[in-house]
């Protein structure tokens, strides 16, 4: 089991979900509720296809955070 921190961004007409660790991976969705389910079905999906070509999974090395600045 890994655990991978997952940006989500909000657009104008939805949201959108990734990993820094795994590049290529994304998902979106209507609501970020939507974007986290169907992004966790894509790294599962992309996980499954790195282990069928042989490929190395990717460690998951990021961390997220927020800062507070007066703005």
């Amino acid at each position: 089991m890994k655990e991978y921190t997952v940006i989500y961004e909000h657009t104008e007409n939805n949201w959108a979900a990734y990993s820094p660790d795994v590049p290529g991976c994304m998902a979106t969705g209507k609501t970020k509720e939507e974007a986290e389910r169907n992004f966790r079905d894509a790294l599962t999906f992309h996980i499954e296809g790195l282990k069928e070509e042989g490929l190395p999974i990717p460690e998951p090395t990021s961390e997220a955070g927020r800062i507070r600045v007066a703005a």
